[in-house]
């Protein structure tokens, strides 16, 4: 199962994106089980966890994104968003969305995020 991540581009500071992520062959009961989350990666550092929530909904965000990013998922669609409002120049890099359960740990192929001042 490939996940399909989109929705990255360039935006000036306060502006706001939406990222999507789909798994779109997976069968609905496998994507119910599994604890989705975005992650950033800029050059130089190691990917960081921005916001994940999990089979039942409950939502963690890294401090820096806190109300201004929300992650959330839709089932019908087999799609996981994050949708980052006031975005900053520090919210630059890419981000990975990635889909974990016990047996198996996905990711996507990277969305490119630029944020200008």
């Amino acid at each position: 199962v490939q996940l399909q991540a989109s929705g990255g581009g360039l935006v000036q500071a306060g502006g706001s994106l939406r990222l999507s992520c789909a798994a779109s062959r997976m069968i609905l009961s496998v994507f119910w089980g599994y604890n989705m989350g975005w992650y950033r990666q800029t050059p130089g550092k190691e990917r960081e966890m921005v916001a994940v929530i999990s089979s039942d909904r409950a939502t963690k965000y890294e401090d820096s994104v806190k109300g201004r990013f929300t992650i959330s998922k839709d089932n019908t669609k087999r799609t996981v968003y994050l949708q980052m409002n006031s975005l900053k120049p520090e919210d630059t890099g890419v981000y990975y969305c990635n889909f974990k359960d016990a047996n198996s740990d996905l990711w996507g192929q990277g969305t490119q995020v630029t944020v200008s001042s």
